[in-house]
């Protein structure tokens, strides 16, 4: 019976501390304030309000709905060495990388291919 109740524990142990990194934090983010954020420090200028990106700008790196857990996204933006320059938190603070955050979380998917009445008409100009 003890080994059965160690991974158990250990199972518990583990989900406390993943819910306690993943939804009180995210819980504590607000998605209108990131858009006011993202609009506010300039993210806007290369990635566009839907988080898109663009060729020029970002490669195309599209940073909507992504799939970097909300750590990750803080350590990118704070250390990033690329294009983008990092931003430390005395100009964006941790409240407010949050809250960006949950605005990216909070856009809509892209529409599908199939969706999208130009792509699926077979008709090509130039």
């Amino acid at each position: 019976m003890r080994f059965v109740s160690v991974p158990v524990a250990a199972f518990a142990a583990f989900a406390a501390l993943a819910a306690s990194a993943t939804g009180q934090g995210a819980l504590a983010a607000d998605a209108a304030k990131g858009k006011v954020a993202f609009a506010q420090h300039g993210c806007w200028q290369c990635h566009d309000y839907n988080g898109q990106g663009s060729v020029a700008t970002s490669n195309g790196k599209v940073i909507a709905r992504t799939q970097l857990p909300l750590d990750a996204f803080m350590s990118f933006v704070r250390t990033t060495n690329g294009q983008m320059p990092p931003y430390r938190p005395p100009v964006l603070t941790d409240e407010e990388l949050g809250d960006i955050y949950a605005y990216l979380q909070s856009l809509p998917a892209p529409k599908a291919v199939s969706e999208i009445p130009l792509l699926n008409s077979g008709v090509r100009s130039q």
